[in-house]
């Protein structure tokens, strides 16, 4: 099969039950998952029955799907994977973009990378009209690589955490960039 989208490092390519073990590992580093659950460890059986049929979901509107595993092109390394993804199944023009990488791929540029493909690719190939990103308001790198990327801060908002972990107090944060911004670049 081939990638969905190449950059100069990286290759972006449809996920596979084959991931599961790196699903696994990525999603067991307590700091991966710091500002997701509070660093809470995620089961094979959640990857396999939760995490992996989302990451697996083709959208109606492209046909395609809206997660995808990312690896290093020259050494075929799993780094993690980035969502850009709409949110409403049947219709392209609103997108949440994402990233969860591996901290071995952290401090490399390799989230402001993809993500600038994908904003890229959305705006030329696949009718987005807005993209959306948000993280809590204490993660800076997140934030960072937001901006970046060509978002701009939106707004703080107060999530539904079923859970509250550390930072949640402070909230969350919104960022956008619409294809009327990023065509005046």
């Amino acid at each position: 099969m081939p990638n969905f989208l190449e950059t100069d490092r990286l290759a972006l390519r449809a996920f596979t039950a084959a991931d599961t073990d790196h699903l696994l590992d990525l999603d067991n580093d307590p700091e991966v998952m710091r500002f997701i659950n509070g660093g809470r460890p995620t089961s094979r059986e959640a990857i396999e029955t939760r995490v992996l049929p989302r990451l697996l979901h083709d959208y109606p509107c492209w046909e395609s799907r809206g997660y995808w595993a990312v690896q290093e092109k020259t050494t075929g390394t799993f780094l993690g994977w980035f969502e850009f993804r709409p949110l409403d199944e049947y219709s392209s023009a609103l997108v949440e973009l994402g990233y969860r990488l591996n901290q071995a791929a952290w401090g490399h540029g390799y989230a402001t990378e993809g993500s600038r493909a994908l904003i890229h690719q959305g705006f030329t190939d696949m009718e987005v009209e807005r993209v959306t990103a948000n993280t809590m308001a204490v993660n800076t790198r997140s934030r960072r690589v937001m901006e970046k990327s060509g978002l701009s801060f939106v707004r703080n908002f107060s999530g539904d955490w079923p859970e509250a972990i550390e930072g949640s107090e402070h909230g969350e944060v919104e960022y956008e960039l619409t294809r009327t911004e990023w065509e005046q670049r």
